[in-house]
């Protein structure tokens, strides 16, 4: 996947999580990368510059395991670029997958249609 596209959805599923709940790092890098390949050189960027466009702010909660964590909370600011994000990331993914699903929706049903066309 091109770096540039998956920044973009990174950004998005990032702003995801924390629009549920206040979170640190470790646990956005760990809740996104049960579904996408992220790992922290990916997050943690993003994390730094949404908190310095005043998308998030941080605080510091004590940890039952070590040091204090660092929590993100999302602002009202935060949340307003999310819900935007969002609608623009509806709308293009919806005209993906019209688009994509003319040809049928299981690959199977894709392949024979070529298939049928190609013989």
């Amino acid at each position: 996947m091109k770096a540039q596209f998956k920044r973009g959805i990174v950004e998005l599923c990032v702003l995801s999580e924390l629009a549920i709940e206040d979170m640190y790092g470790y646990l956005v890098i760990n809740n996104i990368s049960k579904y996408l390949d992220v790992n922290e050189n990916t997050i943690y960027p993003i994390l730094r510059r949404l908190t310095k466009e005043d998308y998030f702010t941080t605080y510091l909660k004590e940890s039952p395991k070590g040091a204090a964590r660092k929590y993100y909370k999302m602002t009202k600011k935060g949340f307003n670029y999310y819900i935007t994000l969002r609608d623009e990331w509806d709308e293009f993914i919806g005209g993906v997958y019209e688009i994509l699903n003319k040809g049928g929706k299981k690959s199977e049903e894709i392949f024979k249609r070529f298939r049928k066309r190609t013989d």
